[in-house]
């Protein structure tokens, strides 16, 4: 029998009407056995998060400020949805259990998941389905690692003999029973560890959007729905500024080789995205999947004749990097150069540092520092089987009349990292995309 897991975060489980979306999807699908929430999300512009009340009773309790303000407009949220649902479940029961252990000290990590297991809660009632506390099956270490293959042990034995279930997302537990959380948006990461567990057909994601877009709405006009999408290129794009799936999400899926459908809960009937293991090759033969990037970077230029007969230097250049604590993004190099790609936040208060222990270790011609440098990524799995496709690119920056700072290709060719000035970030952007879709 085929099983599919789905995951519906907060803007699918905000209020009562959500709820109600929620349940004409589930029902329609004998193959939807388990259902992941999120913690109600924000209604209207202006509101707020469930989530984001509860880390603000947490650190309210901490600042040894009241919470119960806070607190009544949570409990105001799930009651609501109770009352309008007709439902049975006595949430206010919940709810002084939860604000009881917050008043006695309970941990951030505790707080901070009562919104998916309330949520969960309620929806498993509406359901009427099995609720399952992932507290139970979803493991972490004392040190607050993720025991991936005794969560996967565990679900097996447990979560996959049940006919339906209800799993809130974003937590599971110490040995002690200690709440711990995935980092926020971990709601994705439980679903997909749900999905491996089960061995699903297929991983929902259920948002507010019809799958992802092939460029930021808010720089190209109308973008065009990404239809199929490889793990691997979701990766990409999700690193270099997408906002897309939580990227610890895929893992779980990848190794099983589940595929995930993101999909709208408002627009049941789109198609949305699907992400797979592979696409055959040639299948996408000149095509690009989509474009990301990021802003505030710094370009470090180091500059030395006859770097490339130099034993070391890579390795004693990143070596100060890690001195300082910090990570780089990219690093092209040519026979006497090396260039380091670092965001601004990484060099904060750094710099000065950094270049002092450059020139004084490493003895460069020149050190150079190119600041206001944005990345911009352009993603396909078919580009690396079609001649001209960087060409294209190129040609279009250029009749746009923008400069490129830098170029990097990864090995695999399924992208082309340009840098460009921020100033340039949108238009770049616009002409990259006109270049290969319009």
């Amino acid at each position: 029998m085929e099983v599919r897991v789905a995951k519906f975060g907060g803007s699918s489980l905000a209020d009562a009407d959500s709820f109600r979306q929620v349940r004409a999807i589930v029902k329609k699908d004998p193959a939807c056995r388990y259902v992941v929430p999120s913690a109600p999300g924000k209604r209207f512009a202006g509101d707020h998060k469930v989530t984001d009340l509860l880390y603000i009773c947490y650190h309210n309790r901490e600042e040894g400020i009241s919470f119960d303000d806070v607190f009544a407009m949570i409990s105001e949220r799930y009651v609501q949805i109770v009352k309008e649902l007709n439902l049975t479940i006595d949430i206010k029961s919940y709810l002084d259990e939860v604000y009881t252990n917050i008043k006695q000290g309970e941990s951030v990590d505790y707080i901070a998941s009562r919104g998916e297991y309330l949520n969960g809660l309620i929806l498993a009632e509406y359901l009427e389905f099995t609720f399952l506390d992932p507290a139970e099956f979803i493991v972490f270490d004392y040190k607050g690692v993720f025991d991936s293959e005794e969560t996967h042990r565990r679900i097996k034995n447990t979560v996959a003999r049940i006919a339906n279930a209800v799993i809130p997302g974003f937590y599971g537990a110490r040995p002690n029973g200690e709440i711990k959380t995935f980092p926020r948006g971990g709601s994705d990461i439980t679903g997909a560890i749900i999905a491996r567990g089960v061995q699903a057909s297929l991983y929902e994601n259920w948002t507010d959007v019809s799958g992802f877009l092939m460029a930021d709405p808010r720089i190209v006009e109308n973008p065009k729905r990404i239809e199929i999408i490889t793990y691997r290129e979701l990766r990409e794009l999700a690193y270099n500024g997408a906002n897309v799936l939580h990227e610890e999400s895929i893992f779980p899926v990848r190794e099983a080789g589940i595929p995930i459908r993101i999909r709208n809960t408002k627009a049941p009937d789109d198609p949305g995205t699907l992400i797979v293991r592979d696409v055959p090759k040639g299948e996408r033969v000149g095509q690009i999947t989509g474009i990301a990037g990021r802003k505030d970077m710094t370009i470090i230029s180091v500059e030395k004749a006859l770097l490339n007969c130099e034993l070391g230097f890579a390795r004693r250049l990143l070596s100060i990097l890690e001195r300082n604590e910090i990570s780089f993004e990219h690093m092209p190099s040519g026979i006497d150069a090396i260039s380091l790609v670092i965001t601004d936040c990484q060099l904060e208060n750094k710099l000065d540092k950094v270049l002092n222990e450059i020139r004084l270790e490493l003895d460069p011609d020149t050190v150079e520092v190119f600041h206001d440098i944005a990345l911009i990524s352009t993603v396909g799995q078919g580009m690396a089987f079609t001649a001209g496709m960087a060409a294209k690119l190129f040609v279009a920056l250029a009749e746009e009349k923008i400069n490129i700072r830098m170029i990097d290709q990864g090995s695999s060719e399924i992208n082309i990292i340009v840098g460009v000035q921020t100033k340039d970030f949108e238009r770049a952007i616009k002409a990259i995309y006109n270049a290969y879709v319009n």
